[in-house]
């Protein structure tokens, strides 16, 4: 079997670098580079990647050895049928690995081609660390890494205001470009770098608040042979990824006009508040998959897909999506109801085994954030309280007896939540168990008993999963 890289692939280097990206991991090599090989292929976007490892340990060296060539395997539904793409990813020129060569690292900002930085380097990845005390040697953490790299491009280029860049953070957090942008800041202060500089940085250079999604898997180990058997290279690279893709950037015209998305029929959508559509996700996808983990679970199902195709339990999901959460969203409702069609469709995907028990994780935490906005929300709007949202709660309370038919639920929370609900459950009634558990402060941020008919309605809901439960024992 041929050896993966561009002489056997045939495939030379046609573009200049305009993207340097902080991160070689599944995630943005399944998701960001295979975005960037479409733009090259569709638009007149003509740039490469040149990826620089943020941690010590990487897979730089097997990126080298491909020279930069991998595949990304697409398997999911969409629009209600089975998929599956293979796509060769050329877009990435080269690797670095900074900790072997500190010097060539800060080479890179001499490149007068280069637009764009885009990282994903964990959600600790963006923190301001004073133990790096200056730019002699490498800085630890990657904003050090990345102040370090601008203030060398700015010397470089003696602060010419085109040569700002465009900073665009993938990582989970909220407001994540204004945490890269503080963090660059303090370095400069922390460093006594020129005023000049910091002026710089906050004129010249955009950074972009974000919100990603695609599930990646990564490596398909478990039939890696087969899909090399059917490439027909030795590929040590392959990501697996779901079909859907949605990149929202919060971003002015000219960096639109830079990453032009939009002409290749992409998910990535340039908003000047993305607040709305990170809402969307947390109440739609996140507030989905919370709300349904419960109820699926006491019914006896144990992944994603057996609980969306179950007659009962997709229907449960699907009325709260489309009738308790969706009301109370604020962007069209056309769109509304494609991500969510979207939403179940991806719950529906065969290729991506996703367990209830691994997503109840934090359950409480988790109902707080994802679930119960939408619960008030739907309150104020409506007048009223959404039955299948409070079905959830009750089915989560019942969930955090840590028992069930007779077998031990394996709960995974904090030791100070776990130990309240095996106090609580000592208590006679359900209304006794409901009572302590909505009036708890710590969990809600709010004693949910003051809401009329709100304690009432989740014990009638825990009352009834209670006599199920006994039903299926007599019989």
């Amino acid at each position: 079997m041929k050896q993966l890289n561009r002489r056997t692939a045939s495939l030379p280097q046609q573009h200049p670098v305009k993207v340097l990206q902080f991160g070689e991991g599944n995630f943005l090599r399944g998701f960001v580079d295979w975005i960037i090989d479409l733009l090259n292929e569709r638009t007149d976007f003509d740039g490469q990647v040149h990826i620089v490892q943020p941690l010590d340990k990487g897979i730089v060296h097997l990126l080298q050895q491909q020279e930069g060539l991998y595949h990304v395997l697409l398997e999911g539904i969409q629009g209600g049928e089975t998929t599956r793409e293979l796509r060769l990813i050329s877009c990435i020129a080269d690797a670095t690995n900074p900790y072997e060569n500190y010097k060539a690292y800060l080479a890179l900002a001499e490149n007068p081609e280069l637009q764009f930085v885009i990282s994903n380097t964990t959600e600790a990845g963006i923190a301001f660390d004073g133990a790096d005390t200056g730019m002699e040697s490498l800085p630890n953490s990657f904003p050090g890494k990345l102040t370090a790299l601008l203030y060398h491009r700015f010397r470089h280029f003696a602060g010419a205001p085109d040569k700002g860049l465009y900073l665009i953070p993938c990582e989970l957090i909220e407001k994540n470009g204004e945490a890269l942008r503080y963090a660059i800041l303090a370095y400069a202060k922390h460093w006594n770098l020129p005023a000049d500089f910091t002026a710089w940085v906050e004129q010249h250079n955009h950074f972009c608040n974000t919100l990603v999604d695609r599930i990646v898997p990564g490596f398909p180990k478990d039939n890696i042979q087969e899909i090399q058997q059917e490439l027909g290279y030795e590929d040590n690279l392959v990501v697996k990824a779901e079909p859907f893709h949605l990149w929202v950037i919060e971003a002015p015209e000219v960096v639109r006009a830079a990453f032009p998305a939009h002409e290749a029929n992409l998910q990535v959508k340039f908003v000047e508040d993305l607040t709305p559509y990170r809402t969307r996700k947390v109440r739609i996808l996140n507030g989905a998959h919370t709300a349904l983990v419960p109820v699926a679970y006491l019914q006896g199902l144990r992944t994603v897909r057996e609980a969306i195709e179950d007659s009962k339990a997709g229907s449960f999901i699907r009325k709260a999506i489309f009738e308790e959460i969706i009301p109370t969203l604020d962007l069209p409702q056309e769109e509304l109801e494609q991500f969510a069609n979207d939403v179940i469709e991806r719950f529906q995907n065969p290729f991506i085994y996703h367990e209830l028990i691994s997503i109840s994780l934090n359950s409480i935490s988790k109902y707080r954030v994802r679930v119960l906005p939408s619960v008030l929300e739907y309150h104020k709007r409506k007048g009223e309280l959404p039955k299948r949202l409070l079905q959830s709660l009750a089915a989560l309370i019942l969930f955090y007896k840590g028992e069930w038919n007779g077998e031990r639920i394996p709960l995974n929370d904090t030791p100070e939540i776990l130990a309240f609900f095996k106090q609580v459950w000592q208590l006679e009634s359900a209304q006794e168990v409901v009572n302590a558990v909505l009036a708890n402060k710590f969990f809600w941020d709010t004693d949910l008993t003051e809401i009329p008919g709100f304690a009432d309605l989740v014990a009638t809901e825990l009352q009834a999963l209670q006599r199920a439960e006994k039903q299926t024992n007599i019989a």
